[in-house]
């Protein structure tokens, strides 16, 4: 039987539910990927359906790696490199240390390893995205996808108040604009929640978050591959090659990263890979979202949620306490 019979109407089912979030999301300037997945948690009774299923299953799962290859145009090298060396280190230095903290916290609380890494890597990088990118290379189980499911929400919801509270934050310490950039880039989830933080203080506070903020999305491609290699046996493909030592769709990232930064894609063909990538991801969500049952990710109880916003909230000190002694 053809993909096309085999697959089309559970991809007919996410692409149309995706499009009813970017409707919903543009109507009422809510999160794309928060409605995307709420959406899909909501329609969880459809996955039962052999008609559905495997084209679910590709939009959780291929299609989110296509769409995490596609964000490799988003990658800007000059703009990393023009924010000197100092703030690039102390960010560098305390999404390492953040991580730490996220995986040794999960361990205390019981809660598994790789969900320690998922969200550690969520608040250290880019939100969402991240989440989305660290989950392809991660070891599968019954729980992971609750587990992925709790993350993309916690980490909307924590990245959204704090867009809210960290310009209060800054404006009470009495920051410098270019240092508020620093910390608000270097310590909110989410691109779109930077910049909503960063230019309602000021222009320069929020040109300088948006760069600390993208050095940190260009951090996504090693920090998968390392991840990649510390997880490479536990429940990963076996298949020989070079997808055994680097996913394809990193070779990916990094080749269109590469590429791009050099100039070789025409204008017009990075915005296409930017619409597509963003498409992919929202009909990802979607599809994660009919596969996870609701019931099941409120039944992993309090510890994520606590593991969540203890990381966030030690990100957020780690930053700022560097921004007011180390800069």
């Amino acid at each position: 039987m053809s993909f096309f019979k085999v697959h089309i109407h559970g991809i007919a089912l996410c692409v149309l539910v995706a499009a009813i979030a970017k409707v919903l999301a543009s109507t009422y300037q809510a999160p794309v990927m928060l409605l995307a997945l709420l959406l899909g948690l909501a329609l969880h009774f459809l996955f039962h359906s052999p008609k559905l299923q495997s084209g679910i299953a590709f939009c959780s799962t291929a299609l989110l790696r296509m769409a995490v290859a596609l964000v490799g145009v988003r990658i800007a090298f000059a703009d990393v490199m023009s924010l000197g060396f100092e703030a690039p280190l102390l960010i560098i230095a305390s999404m390492i240390v953040s991580m730490g903290f996220a995986v040794v916290l999960a361990r205390l609380l019981s809660l598994p390893t790789s969900f320690g890494v998922l969200s550690g890597g969520a608040v250290a990088i880019c939100g969402v995205s991240a989440a989305a990118a660290i989950s392809t290379v991660l070891p599968k189980n019954a729980q992971f996808e609750k587990f992925f499911a709790l993350t993309v929400v916690s980490i909307t919801a924590l990245g959204t108040m704090a867009m809210i509270f960290y310009p209060i934050v800054v404006t009470t310490l009495g920051l410098s604009d270019q240092l508020a950039g620093v910390f608000l880039g270097g310590a909110i989830h989410d691109v779109a929640q930077v910049a909503g933080a960063g230019y309602s203080v000021s222009e320069t506070t929020g040109d300088i978050a948006m760069y600390i903020k993208l050095m940190r999305v260009a951090l996504l491609l090693p920090i998968v591959m390392i991840i990649f290699w510390l997880f490479k046996g536990q429940g990963q493909s076996s298949k020989k090659g070079v997808s055994s030592f680097i996913p394809s769709f990193l070779v990916v990232f990094f080749v269109l990263a590469l590429v791009n930064n050099l100039g070789l894609l025409p204008t017009a063909l990075v915005d296409v890979i930017k619409i597509l990538s963003q498409w992919f991801l929202v009909i990802a969500m979607v599809a994660i979202g009919i596969k996870t049952s609701l019931a099941q990710v409120l039944s992993v109880g309090w510890k994520p949620i606590f593991l969540l916003t203890c990381e966030t909230l030690f990100f957020a000190v780690l930053i700022i306490l560097g921004v007011l002694y180390c800069l």
